[in-house]
C-alpha cells in the first residue's frame, strides 16, 4: 500500500470541500462522463484555466510569447500589428 503523500494514491494534491450550484454541479458530471474523466480532473482544469485568464503575469507571458514568434520588427505586418495594439487598448486587463 503506498504511503500518504507520496502521489501513488487516489489524489496528488490539496483536498478541499466547496459549494457550488446545483446547475454547475450537474454540468459538471455530464462533462466529466462524456470525457471520461474525474470530477477533480474537470474541477482543476476549469480553476487552472480560470486562474490564467486572470493573472496578468501569464496574460503579459502569453503576448509576449505571440510577439517572440512574430519575428523581428522589420519583418511584421503592419496592419496585423496596428490591429493587435487596438484589440489590446481596448482590452480589461
Amino acid at each position: 500500500m503506498p504511503a500518504p503523500g507520496d502521489g501513488a494514491g487516489y489524489t496528488r494534491g490539496m483536498k478541499t470541500a466547496i459549494s457550488v450550484p446545483d446547475d454547475v454541479f450537474d454540468k459538471a458530471e455530464r462533462l466529466a462522463r462524456r470525457q471520461g474523466r474525474t470530477r477533480s480532473d474537470v474541477y482543476t482544469a476549469a480553476l487552472r484555466e480560470y486562474v490564467a485568464r486572470h493573472s496578468e503575469d501569464e496574460v503579459t507571458d502569453a503576448v509576449d510569447e505571440v510577439i517572440r514568434s512574430l519575428g523581428p520588427r522589420d519583418r511584421r505586418d503592419s496592419f496585423l500589428e496596428a490591429t493587435a495594439r487596438a484589440t489590446l487598448e481596448s482590452t480589461d486587463l
